[in-house]
């Protein structure tokens, strides 16, 4: 089993920025993929960016250029650092983590953008 902890979601302003964190623990594999995920109200659960244990990141076109997902392999943690924030980034985040045959969610933490 793997427990995901999300923290660091809030309101703020448009233009804003915000960290989110996803501590992992339990039975961690070393080589596995965590991933942001995020819901709006009313829409499906979209992919926000992934990275591998090895740091090869991949991002949603949406937030190129404005998200960076990075990880502490040590803390068996995940960071997505979020710039330029949009009232459209209104969501609940969500942490993943999978070795492929295994798949967690975190619980989410949410995010509001607005003025």
């Amino acid at each position: 089993q793997v427990q995901l902890v999300e923290s660091g979601g809030g309101l703020v302003q448009p233009g804003g920025s915000l960290r989110l964190s996803c501590a992992a623990s339990g039975s961690i594999f070393s080589r596995n993929v965590m991933a942001w995920y995020r819901q709006a109200p009313g829409k499906q659960r979209e992919l926000v960016a992934t990275i591998t244990s090895d740091d090869t990141a991949n991002y949603a076109e949406s937030v190129k250029g404005r998200f960076t997902i990075s990880r502490d392999n040590a803390k068996n943690t995940v960071y997505l650092q979020m710039n330029s924030l949009k009232p459209e980034d209104t969501a609940v985040y969500y942490c993943y983590y999978s070795t492929g045959a295994l798949v967690y969610w975190g619980k989410g933490t949410l995010v509001t953008v607005s003025s």
